[in-house]
């Protein structure tokens, strides 16, 4: 299935060939992960010279994913500094896509590391839920309150967690006491299975 693709030229003459190798680049990405949702490519101008005419280029990949949006630019050359240029156009595409297909890679790895079973780790409730703030705490069997920030919901799904919700975490030590490191929702019914009433 071909990607979703919107691509922009900003302050830069639309170019067919430009926008071919774009495609082309986007339809090698499945390669890398199958489940993209859509992807958007802008073509910028970052440099002009004293005609106005454009010398240098960035390009933005940015592609969805579910639960997440992975983001890439041209690369810089080596000791250039952050807000360096690449002049040809061509090449500043390709430096994007390279990033993006890296981005993609590990992306895939650390959803296959995440849904290896972990038969040990422990289980708790969600009994607080903060959403402006972005954090919340966890009960565990024996009682014990455990904070977790947004970051640590597995796949993004902080938005989508309710009181009660039964998971499965990773504890590490906080700065101020234990803390979860990495929640995964594993049932919606946690207050009946672990007899744990949310806090209000």
């Amino acid at each position: 299935m071909r990607v979703p693709l919107e691509i922009a030229f900003k302050q830069v003459e639309a170019s067919a060939s430009l926008e071919r190798l774009v495609r082309e680049r986007v339809d090698r990405l499945p390669r890398y992960f199958q489940r993209i949702i859509a992807c958007r490519v802008a073509v910028e101008a970052a440099s002009r010279n004293n005609q106005h005419e454009v010398t240098g280029y960035r390009v933005r990949v940015e592609v969805s994913v579910p639960g997440n949006d992975l983001v890439a630019t041209a690369t810089p050359r080596q000791g250039a500094s952050a807000r360096a240029v690449v002049h040809d156009p061509y090449q500043a595409v390709r430096d994007a896509f390279v990033a993006m297909e890296r981005r993609l890679k590990s992306y895939a790895g650390r959803l296959r590391t995440e849904r290896k079973p972990r038969a040990n780790a422990p289980h708790a409730v969600i009994t607080h839920l903060d959403t402006e703030e972005g954090f919340g705490f966890l009960r565990t069997i024996g009682g014990r309150e455990i904070y977790f920030h947004k970051n640590a919901v597995l796949n993004g799904g902080f938005a989508r967690l309710e009181l009660g919700d039964e998971v499965r975490f990773s504890e590490v030590d906080g700065e101020e006491g234990p803390q979860a490191s990495t929640v995964e929702v594993i049932g919606r019914h946690g207050r009946h299975i672990m007899g744990i009433v949310p806090r209000a």
